[in-house]
């Protein structure tokens, strides 16, 4: 399902470039003198060592242009090195940044207008002569991906740049920051289906150490989160979430990012924490005009799952209203958001009847999906099966024009059934009496979602699954289900509610107590959700 059109992470400490193999200097033979720069004072974006051939007036802001990069504050960072441009227009790695700052490497694709762009400013950096072996490769990299070929698919461009900054790595393993660029690309390739778990794991390889040796590092801290976004490899990323906040606090992303890895842990509080910071400071940036609303959208996503898992019904429905205020946003984008953030909070606190009568956001058809996807669940739950199945029909124009889109943007779109589609059939087979067919459906629907990784912030698949195994009087093939969601979604609220009430039915008192004991113990002191009065009366009880 299409939670999130748009997904979306710094003073620059500086030094000198103390250190480069016999190897790398022996490459370097023709560089011009490198410039060294004391530390910047103002901002707090991480510690940067990116040394250049450019004029020392311009050093430090490269490397704060590098450390925005890093945090991905793409807009600050093309600021910052067409600053860096106008002060020295014989400083190359101002233009690869600008073209850098133009590729947003794990959350769109430039489109052709933005790749025509990045060819100017390539093709400047390519005609300064005064440049060293190092800064040429860093420009020949990003030319793989800017290369003037329609032919050429997204994945032929990441991975030509992936190769080409593999080449960089290994000529000068002394670099950080194009350790840490490559390991993006390896995330970046994984994120659009190119060996998954294998490119995480080899970006997790290269950025451990450096976070470990380097421990004021932007880049090695936001990257090993995003490497370790997935269920398998979770909690491989938490010492990178605790401490990328304090590396870069003047980012906003950097401020809100943790939570990645805080979702698929089920640390709540520190969720919520994590995006009311980066909330706020997405919109200071936002007023500025250094930086656009999906920061801050971002961040409320965030924070709205966690208050439903901590319990706090009020606050998520609350972020609804909220969403109108957000400085930026446009009328239809905030429409969007406020149907998403519907959808889920209807779904999530089980409300049937509001899920199907959730009104039709004023759209394109593409977006509407969640709307429709939500609709047909509530109706389908609330055994009107002829609406559900209207909305399912609905739901089917919806992906199939979001799936026009994503091919028309050149994106790989799966050949098999969306697993939202499918959970709206399933629970729809359900409500016309065919439980055989809903089972597998939703069966279908969970191998899907796990092979990707599931999303960390919608109702798992396979927790529909065990919801309708209850609904069905089969409490104890439903708990084995809860169980396994709860593996790969720690501390999910209607997962660990289910799970308590199927061992209840199942006869099974003491993992009923456990699960509602656990359940308790993971709600806000504010938590409003009536799931919790049940179960303090059954922990009560015993």
């Amino acid at each position: 399902m299409r939670r999130f059109r748009t997904i979306i992470g710094v003073a620059v400490i500086l030094s000198a470039w103390l250190m480069m193999s016999a190897g790398n200097a022996a490459r370097s033979t023709a560089r011009t003198s490198i410039t060294e720069s004391e530390p910047a004072p103002s901002d707090q974006l991480g510690r940067v060592t990116f040394p250049t051939s450019c004029s020392p007036a311009v050093q430090a802001t490269i490397e704060k242009g590098v450390a925005l990069l890093h945090s991905f504050q793409y807009q600050q960072a093309e600021q910052t090195f067409t600053d860096a441009s106008k002060q020295d227009s014989g400083c190359a790695m101002a233009y690869w940044g600008k073209a850098m700052s133009r590729y947003h490497q794990l959350w769109d694709f430039p489109d052709a207008k933005t790749f025509e762009k990045g060819r100017e400013d390539l093709d400047r950096a390519r005609k300064i002569s005064a440049t060293t072996d190092r800064e040429r490769e860093y420009i020949a990299a990003a030319a793989a991906l800017y290369q003037d070929n329609s032919k050429l698919s997204h994945n032929d461009r990441r991975s030509a740049y992936s190769a080409a900054m593999m080449s960089l790595h290994a000529h000068y393993p002394n670099d950080t920051e194009a350790s840490e660029f490559y390991a993006l690309s390896l995330i970046s390739l994984a994120m659009d289906g190119v060996d998954d778990l294998p490119n995480r794991r080899k970006a997790i390889v290269i950025l451990d150490p450096i976070l470990r040796n380097e421990p004021n590092s932007p880049g090695a801290a936001h990257y090993l989160i995003h490497a370790a976004d997935t269920p398998e490899l979770a909690t491989q990323g938490l010492e990178a979430a605790r401490a990328y906040a304090k590396i870069a606090p003047d980012s906003s992303h950097a401020l809100h990012m943790p939570s990645h890895i805080f979702v698929r842990l089920g640390l709540w509080q520190e969720t919520i924490d994590s995006n009311i910071a980066a909330s706020a400071s997405a919109a200071k940036a936002t007023e500025m005009h250094m930086s656009d609303a999906h920061y801050q959208t971002h961040a409320m996503d965030f924070l709205d799952y966690a208050y439903l898992q901590s319990g706090q019904e009020a606050k998520a429905t609350k972020l609804v209203e909220e969403m109108k205020a957000v400085p930026g946003l446009s009328a239809e984008d905030a429409l969007d958001q406020q149907a998403i953030f519907e959808a889920r909070n209807a779904i999530e606190l089980h409300q049937w009847k509001e899920a199907a009568a959730l009104p039709v956001p004023a759209i394109k058809l593409a977006w509407q999906d969640t709307t429709y996807w939500a609709r047909a669940i509530g109706k389908a739950r609330s055994g009107d099966a002829a609406g559900a199945q209207k909305d399912t029909e609905k739901l089917a124009e919806c992906v199939a024009a979001r799936e026009a889109d994503e091919k028309q943007k050149g994106y790989n779109v799966p050949a098999s059934e969306g697993t939202d589609l499918r959970e709206a059939k399933a629970w729809l087979a359900y409500a016309e009496g065919k439980s055989g067919e809903a089972i597998a459906l939703f069966r279908a629907a969970a191998e899907r979602q796990e092979s990707e990784h599931m999303d960390s912030m919608i109702m798992p698949a396979r927790e529909m699954l065990a919801d309708l195994l209850i609904e069905l009087k089969r409490p104890s093939d439903a708990l084995p289900e809860y169980k396994s969601v709860l593996e790969r979604a720690p501390n999910r609220f209607d997962a660990l509610y289910g799970a308590a009430r199927a061992a209840q039915l199942a006869g099974n008192t003491s993992e009923a107590q456990k699960y509602f004991t656990r359940l308790v113990a993971i709600s806000a002191p504010a938590a409003d959700r009536p799931e919790l009065q049940e179960a303090r009366v059954h922990l009560a009880q015993k």
